[in-house]
């Protein structure tokens, strides 16, 4: 969408949140949209086709009509008047119509019941002490699946799921799932009957105060179900350019959802593709290799024991037993230049990983581990031809069931990446505003590089900067003519390297790992989690003030 035209005065819109947080396809919502909006109402723009808002006179209030070709996924959401746009929010787009939570819910009496075997929940911890609760009627034998979304949609939670079974004694509960801060939990159910699964969750950022929290913006997702759930595929990643048959691990499979034909892109894809089991609304991010994926052969703990391979290659493993070490060798030559990646957090797996690089006799040459959890990632050059060893292990000192992980073994490609540290700017008439790129250059990349606009409006321009090959930051001028038309529009900054003719799409982050006394600020991991699409708003000159005539003299 563009807005043009002649300028009323209006506030920069704040968007907070999107409830409820997801919409089915083919249907007609009433969607609160949680923040300020002077005056009402505002526009909407959400990237991809198939939504239509229509403002109700209640403040904050849209119909949002889903058409039924409109593809499922997260849809970014910005709120724009004529100063500017909000910061895009998220909306998920499904292919089933999920349910609204009803309040009063908060007691076991009042637990709201929902229709199994499968069903997605748009609910919301209002405000502080507010739990939620639902009802399952569950069978002996059945293995009950939920997850919730709340910490990944930007919404201030910390959330917990807990379930009561029939007696009223709590049998399973979560509260962090390895990626997220948001929970998951399965049971297998042992007694027939009205089993209640609670919602609550703690401040986050955490707060000095020991209590469940809520707020306007505590929206979140709650999905359950006793039908098949996929965890993750066996093995773990599969070879660029091929179709590779994978056994699917999960819950609640049949012989039919077991097997899965993955098919991987000859090109793109950054390394990771999305795959949905068949019948359900599953999906998982699966690993795509530059070469063979292998698994790992046991005996391999000990350098002499260590499995040869030859790069490049992903190797599916697992840590049989607590303290398990694995190890795989390889050849190089002197300057070799190679990448060593584990992931293990990023599929789902409670690892907190460490990676070493060994001569062949086992001296240690160098290592890496990350102390927050996340999965590590070693470049590494060899110093001389010969054979060396890669080994990784936990340093949670854990093995045994889901203790799985996928190493990467790769000659460094170069590449680069730029970013900027907005998604939103403005350029006033007659006067010229500085974006700053910074292109991180990415695996010993040493090329030039270049940054342009795509996608000005009439009356702004900006001429492509080379970028500095030390610094690494390129700082473009964007011009807007004294008559450029006030307007909305949608940008690309893009960065090219013409000796290869390879374009970068800049992107803003919208993860963080930042940490303030030990408290997390930002968001670790979201359903999106980059924005591409930045946005210019064009405001108009300033109205020149009026000189007071000057007093005669006496």
């Amino acid at each position: 969408m563009i807005l043009t035209g002649s300028l009323a005065w209006s506030a920069v819109p704040v968007l907070d949140q999107v409830f409820p947080a997801s919409v089915g396809v083919g249907t007609t919502n009433t969607v609160t949209l949680v923040g300020k909006f002077d005056p009402w109402p505002p526009q909407i723009w959400t990237d991809g086709a198939g939504l239509r808002w229509e403002a109700t006179t209640n403040s904050g209030v849209f119909t949002v009509t889903v058409a039924p070709e409109a593809v499922p996924g997260v849809r970014l959401v910005r709120a724009y008047l004529p100063e500017g746009t909000s910061a895009p929010r998220f909306l998920r787009v499904t292919t089933t119509a999920p349910v609204a939570e009803v309040e009063p819910n908060g007691e076991p009496g009042t637990a709201q019941k929902l229709p199994l075997p499968s069903v997605a929940v748009n609910g919301r911890l209002e405000k502080n002490g507010d739990l939620d609760a639902y009802a399952l009627d569950l069978t002996e034998g059945q293995t009950v699946v939920a997850w919730l979304e709340a910490y990944q949609l930007m919404s201030p939670l910390d959330p917990v799921l807990r379930l009561i079974d029939p007696k009223g004694v709590p049998v399973a509960w979560n509260h962090d799932e390895p990626r997220s801060l948001d929970p998951a939990l399965t049971w297998k159910v042992q007694s027939t009957g009205t089993h209640v699964l609670q919602v609550f969750g703690f401040a986050y950022p955490a707060d000095s105060d020991i209590r469940f929290s809520g707020n306007a913006r505590g929206v979140y997702r709650l999905q359950v179900t006793t039908g098949p759930v996929a965890h993750h595929l066996w093995p773990l990643g599969v070879e660029r350019g091929t179709t590779a048959e994978r056994e699917v691990q999960g819950w609640n499979l049949t012989p039919e959802t077991r097997r899965l034909a993955v098919p991987a892109p000859v090109s793109g894809t950054n390394g990771w593709i999305t795959v949905t089991l068949p019948g359900t609304e599953t999906s998982l991010e699966v690993p795509v290799g530059e070469g063979r994926e292998l698994v790992e052969h046991e005996p391999n703990s000990k350098p002499a024991e260590a499995q040869s391979v030859e790069l490049p290659v992903g190797i599916s493993g697992e840590a049989s037993a607590p303290g398990d070490e694995d190890r795989f060798r390889f050849p190089a030559k002197k300057g070799d230049r190679l990448v060593f990646e584990v992931q293990a957090v990023r599929l789902g797996f409670g690892w907190d990983a460490w990676l070493a690089v060994e001569s062949a006799e086992g001296k240690e040459l160098t290592r890496v581990d990350d102390a927050t959890g996340a999965d590590p990632r070693l470049e590494w050059t060899a110093p001389e031809d010969g054979t060396y060893v890669v080994a990784v292990g936990n340093l949670l000192q854990r093995g045994g069931a889901e203790s799985f992980y996928r190493l990467s073994l790769t000659p460094a490609r170069p590449d680069f990446r730029p970013t900027v540290p907005e998604s939103s700017f403005t350029v006033t008439a007659g006067q010229t505003n500085e974006v700053k790129v910074t292109v991180n250059r990415l695996q010993g990349f040493t090329g030039k590089l270049s940054v342009q606009t795509v996608g000005l409006p009439d009356g702004v321009s900006a001429s492509p900067v080379d970028v500095p090959e030390t610094a690494g930051e390129a700082v473009l001028r964007w011009i807007a003519t004294t008559n450029a038309t006030p307007t909305n529009v949608v940008v690309r900054l893009e960065a090219t390297d013409p000796a290869n003719a390879q374009v970068r799409v800049a992107v803003q982050d919208l993860v963080s790992a930042g940490e303030n006394n030990g408290v997390p600020q930002g968001y670790r991991r979201l359903v999106r989690e980059t924005v591409s699409d930045l946005w210019l708003t064009v405001l108009p000159a300033p109205v020149p003030k009026e000189e007071k005539p000057k007093e005669e003299k006496k």
